[in-house]
């Protein structure tokens, strides 16, 4: 569904240059639920704003569905941001129209899609019920709590049945009980409309409870999280999570910083091919060893 490639995106402020994206892989299966992670700074931001269209790639090669997003003309950027992604922006008051129920404001997008009204009034409640807030369709955003606000502008976000929803930082201004039910929504919506999602977050409990994370540093992906659920010999089940280093189209692979510090790899290291895996040494004579 995503296929990002040697991704690259740099901002000229005055006469500083700035380079959000390094290269950058990424692959997203159809239907999947799949956290992005990292510092600021780090250019999750910048992935996110380019998925969806806000943002246009300076190179590299970015597809999402059937689009290419370095070619993609004014109007097609328009019906790609109409029919094929939904954003969820961390600020409520960004996702919601203050003067409009939650119904209404489901209903709008579909409006301006020109979907009959029939088909529209049916979607308004399939989404509404499926997120759980079906008794708040005729309440303005200010009767709702912040955890039925995220969830009615996930439903805004789906309106239009888009095949990827981007969601950056949903639960960055809810407490823990709150932060569960919209990770529970979307995952909800994840598996009954087949939708495939990406997350940005900083929370690790929120990239704890998706089956996979990315990490993102300098501008790269850099490792990646897969979790699945084990059964053990008494018949007990347990979550197990692996972490894997990412090696781009080009062989290069970020090493985690702790375990350059503890080895003392610097500029330069040694690499020895073993029949089952690759030895990663420190340049001890480079450095004066």
């Amino acid at each position: 569904m995503i296929v990002c490639e040697s991704l690259v995106r740099i901002y000229q402020t005055g006469s500083v240059e700035v380079q959000a994206l390094q290269g950058l892989d990424l692959v997203v299966e159809r239907g999947e639920m799949v956290a992005v992670v990292g510092a600021s700074g780090s250019g999750k931001s910048t992935l996110l704003a380019i998925l969806a269209g806000i943002d246009a790639p300076t190179a590299g090669r970015a597809h999402v569905d059937r689009w290419n997003l370095l070619t993609m003309s004014r109007a097609d950027r328009v019906h790609y941001r109409r029919r094929t992604v939904g954003f969820v922006r961390q600020q409520t008051a960004s996702n919601l129209v203050p003067y409009l129920t939650a119904g209404e404001m489901v209903d709008l997008p579909m409006t301006a899609a020109r979907v009959p009204v029939r088909t529209r009034r049916a979607r308004v409640g399939e989404l509404l019920a499926a997120l759980g807030v079906a008794d708040c369709a005729d309440r303005r955003p200010a009767a709702l709590s912040g955890g039925e606000q995220m969830r009615v502008a996930i439903a805004v976000a789906l309106a239009n049945e888009p095949r990827v929803l981007l969601a950056d930082e949903p639960t960055g201004e809810l407490d823990a009980a709150t932060s569960a039910e919209v990770l529970a929504a979307l995952r909800t919506v994840n598996q009954q409309f087949g939708v495939t999602i990406v997350i940005v977050t900083h929370d690790p409990e929120v990239s704890g409870q998706v089956e996979r994370t990315v990490a993102i540093r300098d501008g790269r992906t850099s490792s990646e999280v897969l979790r699945h659920t084990a059964t053990a010999a008494d018949g007990g089940t347990h979550l197990v999570a692996q972490e894997y280093a990412v090696m781009d189209r080009a062989g290069r692979v970020q090493v985690p910083r702790d375990y350059r510090e503890a080895l003392a790899l610097t500029r330069r290291v040694r690499l020895t091919l073993a029949a089952d895996r690759v030895e990663i040494r420190p340049d001890v004579a480079g450095d004066g060893g």
